[in-house]
């Protein structure tokens, strides 16, 4: 009840201060201040889960947090969906539409970082929010109860849902809600990412696959009896040699990359053991699959002629996003009417001590700027991605970061621990916000929605998870050889 005399409230002073503007009687308006009043509360959420800074399906404290704000605003939560502790399902209302808000919240290993405009790790910290994650999902949280509490006040029927999504970075979290079904009622999906610009042109993304491949050996001391010895080490060199060499003969859009996660102890021992973790990306799932399989064959080939053996497990897969132009144009619209980022002086000195440890000083937007409207294809990869084939989904970008800045740096960290962060997320959560309120109001934008989505799927199109049948992930972030 308290929440609902702040929203009417709210609106009451807007009548007084703008009577006969046409705004009186906009609730998109009352959203908005509803938003604005808790932009200290959802800043002090988003903080914590940036000091938290826990990597993929190993974030309890920052689901548990999320989960607590929307039980605390009337939604019914339902935990450990999917077969993954930290996946949940938040839902307010009944009946049609379904929409959903997306809501991360991993960070990223290696990432870690204090949040000022200088290379400063945080002591005893491995990890960071280089992707912005801790404002992704507490931007999904405060629009959603902002939703909630007008569907209540207006006593309009349909249903708000938030859908935490653990392991974006890697972990493929939202395939297995896909594959489980989790989405199939859904009518929209929205969600949105932090960026250095506001954007809101529709994306399309590189579908991938990842895997660990552990190569097994003989140990034998380096220098008394090397001949005793199969270098598990020399399988995983080989094989990177192999596939490297294969770079030249593959599509165009191809793009591979590893990391050796294991490569031995000690110079003086030959290491009975070895990991190496890949990704596969392109456009087109069935061609990562194709490829996929050329570097499994690379792999054989690299253990055969080293004298070792290999295994492989299958990290994850995401599919490309599919676009939807309807959603995009709606969700334009709506960040115009929010507009951008406005920095203080203060914080455009952080701003300008930033941008002077970028390697790249080409002009970039400005953080109040809302770029034009364009069809954008990127050669990043998310599970968004299996969202978007399950049902009509929208994206965007809000400028959480320094202009010019790109994601998964030191920089991304420090500003989104940051008063310019807190601003870029409640651009966002007031775009979903304002988003969800037009199709709630209007069937006809989500059925078109709908439309657009089923063309272009095609008629002949069956979901099959590039992940397969394994079970998630749960220890993708441990060590290697290190399970949970």
């Amino acid at each position: 009840m308290r929440v609902r005399v702040v929203v009417f409230a709210a609106v009451s002073l807007l009548v007084a201060v703008t009577a006969g503007t046409g705004w009186a009687q906009d609730p998109k308006d009352g959203v908005v201040r509803a938003l604005d009043s808790r932009e200290a509360k959802y800043g002090d959420v988003a903080r914590r889960i940036w000091a938290l800074a826990e990597v993929g399906y190993q974030e309890v404290e920052s689901s548990a947090l999320l989960q607590a704000e929307l039980r605390d605003a009337g939604f019914t939560v339902k935990a450990g969906v999917a077969g993954i502790p930290t996946a949940f399902v938040a839902s307010y209302g009944s009946g049609r539409p379904v929409i959903a808000l997306l809501a991360e919240f991993d960070a990223l290993p290696g990432m870690s970082q204090d949040s000022v405009a200088e290379r400063r790790p945080l002591a005893g910290r491995i990890a960071g929010h280089a992707c912005g994650h801790h404002l992704f999902g507490t931007a999904s949280v405060a629009a959603a109860v902002a939703v909630r509490e007008w569907l209540e006040s207006s006593g309009r029927s349909g249903t708000i849902r938030v859908y935490g999504t653990p392991a974006e970075e890697g972990g493929s979290g939202k395939v297995y809600m896909v594959r489980e079904g989790l989405f199939d009622d859904v009518d929209v999906v929205l969600d949105w990412h932090p960026g250095d610009r506001n954007d809101a042109g529709p994306t399309t993304t590189l579908a991938n696959v990842s895997a660990k491949f552990r190569f097994r050996g003989v140990s034998a001391h380096a220098a008394a009896a090397p001949d005793r010895g199969r270098s598990a080490l020399d399988g995983v060199e080989a094989m990177n040699y192999m596939v490297n060499l294969m770079r030249e003969h593959v599509p165009q859009e191809t793009r591979i990359h590893y990391v050796i996660t294991d490569g031995g102890r000690a110079p003086n021992v030959v290491p009975d053991r070895a990991e190496v973790y890949y990704y596969v990306r392109h456009p087109d799932a069935r061609v990562v699959r194709e490829v996929f399989e050329r570097v499994v064959k690379a792999a054989e080939g690299a253990a055969l002629g080293t004298g070792t053996s290999v295994e492989h497990e299958i990290i994850g897969g995401v599919y490309s996003r599919l676009p939807n132009e309807t959603l995009a144009r709606l969700v334009d619209a709506n960040l115009r009417r929010v507009g951008g980022v406005r920095y203080t002086p203060e914080e455009r000195s952080f701003a300008e001590r930033i941008r002077a440890t970028l390697d790249d000083n080409s002009p970039a937007p400005g953080a109040e700027e809302v770029v034009p409207y364009a069809v954008h294809v990127t050669s990043a990869s998310t599970d968004a991605g299996d969202v978007s084939w399950a049902a009509p989904a929208a994206s965007f970008t809000t400028a959480t970061w320094v202009p010019g800045t790109p994601a998964h740096s030191w920089q991304a960290v420090a500003a989104g621990g940051t008063a310019i962060g807190r601003k870029g997320m409640m651009v966002a959560a007031k775009t979903l916000a304002l988003t969800a309120l037009d199709l709630f109001l209007d069937p006809a934008l989500v059925r078109s929605a709908r439309e657009e989505h089923e063309r272009r799927r095609g008629p002949d199109f069956q979901y099959r998870p590039l992940l397969g049948d394994r079970p998630p992930a749960l220890d993708y972030r441990a060590p290697a050889g290190v399970t949970q």
